[in-house]
């Protein structure tokens, strides 16, 4: 299954992210970033199933939600 990597610089604005997404009923998850995914070190993710990236792309825009990168994995990486 394909699943939507959306990376976060801070854990603050991953669970702003993760938020926005399960209020408009869209599962989603908060984890660590994975370290090939980092470019800066650290950082958060919020991953979708790939049904929801269009809708969570767009959520993300109207709420203002500053994502880092968008990833696009077959299953965990």
């Amino acid at each position: 299954m394909q699943e939507i990597f959306f990376t976060f610089r801070s854990v603050t604005y991953a669970q702003e992210g993760e938020r926005v997404l399960r209020q408009a009923g869209i599962h989603a998850y908060l984890r660590r970033t994975p370290a090939r995914m980092a470019k800066r070190g650290c950082g958060y993710t919020v991953v979708v199933r790939a049904r929801d990236e269009t809708r969570a792309k767009a959520l993300f825009d109207r709420e203002a939600v500053a994502y880092q990168n968008l990833y696009r994995m077959e299953g965990t990486p």
